[in-house]
């Protein structure tokens, strides 16, 4: 793979990635308020985090090199002492001593602040001594600092500013045991100190974490949610041709793993994506205020660590979605198969679809393995590059102190602010391995939110006139599948009055179904338009047109719940009367009733747990429970005996009477020669269209059909 192949992918992965995300921008507006505290807190986290290697390199070289002296000018000096030192000073120089020090006589005690480092608490001054006064600005003391390493030193000309600093602390350690201050103690007091506020530090930067973990986790978490429901409402609103384009399977899959997806890389980026860049920027800013000559070892570790991410990337990115595509098409094969389960089991097929299934499965597992394995390569490579690094910085920084150029609290610190720079590239490594599967599942849950929807509702739309009742009417539609090149329907012409029963007949594939599906518009037709009451369906609002209409669809199909649940399922208006009645209508009281739960009694998703007949009548109840002005029956009556099926029939145009608009599919001619009007259908036309008696003698495909059937001389009586 060449380095230009593998830019190429990366800035692919950076534009796709860029884009999947844009379209989930709007997902976060609501989160600001959160996202700027995460922010300022990982910013105090980060500022802790640097500001501990500067209190480490404190306590190695002040409170253990230094004895915990921090300054030349010293807290105290004896009166003889500082006579002796200011002899080696100009006027300027003892003229800003004498203003900054505070003499002290004998026999009086030390002031307050020196009093716990004394041998004695109890001690009286010995003799008179100077005191270096409080609150003295930082430009003053450097000035006070320089006079005495002067006087101290002398003229005695070293090259090695250590060894000056050395005896500096020699001299301030013997003139403070001199006069009664014990410079154990300042030491000790000077580590507890340093050790205190780093452990303050700490304690800040933990809590930071802890915070940034609970908010960071919760947002996710709320957009993940937002998530799901903006994809189940989009989802909801799809007509059948967008259901065409995205299987079931790949819907599940975009709404679980997908989202999945985004909620561990938002917590990821919230986390680190904008923790690391602070820490990684303010230790470059520390390293390079050390002036030392190691910082090379950092540049070459950084340049290291991006070529690693680079090539990994190239690796794997093109993987990732290639795994979305995979676990797609075992979903649909795992859905496919638990839910033909019967058919398989009746024809012996269970060795073969677990074949099929091993296979998908395998090839899933083998490429999870080949990104997992490329991906894993990262940590070791990461681990190997920190501690070349450590082992440069100690070889290097060894010939620095031994050449008195630095002192060993720098090194350590340089060693920590190197591991906070690598450190953070690491969590960026750490982030591009679920980037690329994330920018993925961006770009898929986008094209669920993008998807264009074909059946929308009008911008302006119009009104139902309750007071119309005039059924519906099929002016001159016409209608084919996105994509095909041929017409399903062609021209299309025929009324349905209220209070009529139109059915509808044809051999497999004439476009009966078609035809019902487009009175609810889970399809808008090609051509010509659907009347509704007198009012083009395409005019009104779905949800308005949907309350007109009943619908038993030619699958049966129940809801998980209970049979109460499923037969209210139509509006929050019905209730136990009207329940029991359309049951009873639907011929579904008796194996209702026959059950101790009764209406209460569980219903698996699909309603598995019932017969085919008893799912048709349950359907058939639920569209009766509703009470529309518009009742489909898709071929609702096929799993029902005749005995049932003429009962049933009864019943319900008993309770219809006039007061609807009836349409029935069905292939048997029992079902619909008694009904108001018959259309025929062959090869999507209409080739017939009367009553019974009248299409024997004019639809030769309606006479074929009857005749297959039922004998002739009953046919025609």
């Amino acid at each position: 793979m060449t380095v230009n192949t593998t830019f190429t992918r990366l800035i692919d992965y950076i534009c796709n990635f860029e884009n999947g995300m844009l379209k989930l921008i709007s997902y976060l507006k609501s989160y600001i308020a959160q996202i700027a505290v995460i922010i300022c807190l990982l910013g105090l986290q980060a500022s802790c985090d640097l500001s501990l290697p500067e209190y480490m390199s404190h306590i190695m070289n002040v409170g253990i090199e230094k004895s915990g002296i921090e300054n030349a000018a010293p807290e105290a000096i004896s009166e003889k002492q500082l006579r002796q030192l200011i002899k080696m000073l100009d006027e300027n120089e003892i003229r800003l001593i004498s203003a900054h020090y505070t003499p002290v006589k004998e026999n009086e005690r030390y002031p307050e602040k020196l009093q716990k480092y004394l041998f004695n608490s109890e001690t009286f001054v010995k003799e008179n001594i100077y005191v270096l006064q409080d609150n003295i600005k930082a430009d003053v003391l450097t000035d006070l600092n320089a006079c005495f390493e002067k006087a101290i030193i002398g003229n005695i000309s070293f090259q090695d500013h250590r060894v000056i600093g050395f005896k500096i602390i020699d001299f301030i350690s013997n003139e403070y045991t001199t006069i009664g201050i014990s410079p154990e103690k300042i030491q000790t007091g000077y580590i507890l100190r340093t050790g205190g506020i780093m452990m303050i530090i700490a304690l800040i930067s933990m809590l930071s974490v802890v915070a940034v973990c609970f908010i960071a986790a919760r947002l996710a978490a709320g957009v993940g949610r937002d998530l799901r429901k903006g994809l189940f409402s989009k989802v909801v609103g799809f007509s059948n041709t967008e259901f065409d384009r995205f299987p079931t399977a790949t819907l599940i899959t975009r709404t679980t793993n997908d989202v999945q997806q985004i909620q561990n890389v938002l917590v990821i980026m919230l986390r680190m994506c904008i923790y690391a860049p602070v820490l990684g920027i303010g230790g470059v800013f520390k390293v390079l205020h050390t002036e030392s000559s190691m910082t090379w070892i950092i540049g070459v570790a950084v340049v290291s660590v991006l070529m690693v991410v680079i090539a990994m990337f190239g690796i794997a990115v093109p993987k990732f979605k290639l795994i979305q595509k995979m676990t797609d098409k075992l979903n649909s094969v795992a859905r496919g198969s638990l839910t033909g389960i019967q058919v398989i089991r009746a024809f012996g097929r269970q060795q073969y679809e677990e074949k099929r299934f091993d296979k998908t499965n395998t090839d899933l597992t083998g490429i999870n393995l080949f990104v997992n394995r490329t991906m894993s390569l990262m940590m070791p490579l990461m681990s190997l590059i920190m501690n070349l690094t450590t082992v440069a910085i100690l070889w290097y920084g060894a010939k620095n102190i031994q050449q008195h150029a630095m002192q060993v609290g720098d090194v350590m610190a340089f060693i920590q602010y190197a591991m906070q720079i690598i450190s953070s590239f690491l969590m960026l490594s750490m982030v591009s391995i679920i980037l690329p599967r994330a920018s993925v599942s961006a770009d898929r849950i986008g094209e669920i939110l993008d998807a264009e929807i074909s059946v929308k509702d009008p911008e302006h739309p119009m009104t139902f006139d309750n007071r119309q009742k005039n059924g519906i009417e099929f002016r001159n539609v016409s209608f084919k599948y996105p994509g095909a090149k041929d017409n399903v329907l062609d021209d299309v012409n025929f009324i349905s009055e209220q209070g009529e029963v139109t059915a509808l007949i044809g051999s497999t594939g004439s476009g009966k179904s078609t035809l019902v599906n487009l009175i609810p518009r889970f399809y808008d037709v090609t051509e010509g338009e659907i009347l509704v009451d007198e009012r083009d369906i395409r005019t009104v609002k779905q949800a308005d047109l949907r309350e007109k209409i009943g619908y038993v669809p030619q699958k049966s199909l129940l809801f998980s719940g209970t049979i109460e649940s499923n037969l209210k399922f139509g509006g929050t208006g019905i209730d136990d009367e009207r329940m029991s009645k359309v049951a009873d209508i639907a011929r579904a009281t008796e194996f209702i009733e026959s059950n101790e739960e009764k209406y209460s009694k569980p219903v698996s998703q699909g309603g598995t747990n019932f017969s085919g007949g008893q799912q048709q009548r349950l359907s058939i109840a639920r569209a009766l429970a509703k009470q529309p002005d518009i009742y489909i029956f898709d071929d609702s009556f096929s799993a029902l005996d005749y005995k049932t099926d003429a009962e049933l029939r009864k019943k319900l145009f008993e309770e219809i009477g006039e007061k609807a608009t009836v349409i029935i599919v069905s292939q048997r001619i029992s079902t619909i020669r008694n009904a108001d009007q018959i259309i025929v259908l062959d090869a999507g036309k209409v080739v017939g269209k009367g009553k019974h008696d009248e299409l024997m003698k004019t639809c030769e495909v309606y006479r074929q059909i009857a005749s297959s059937q039922i004998p002739e001389k009953e046919a025609t009586s």
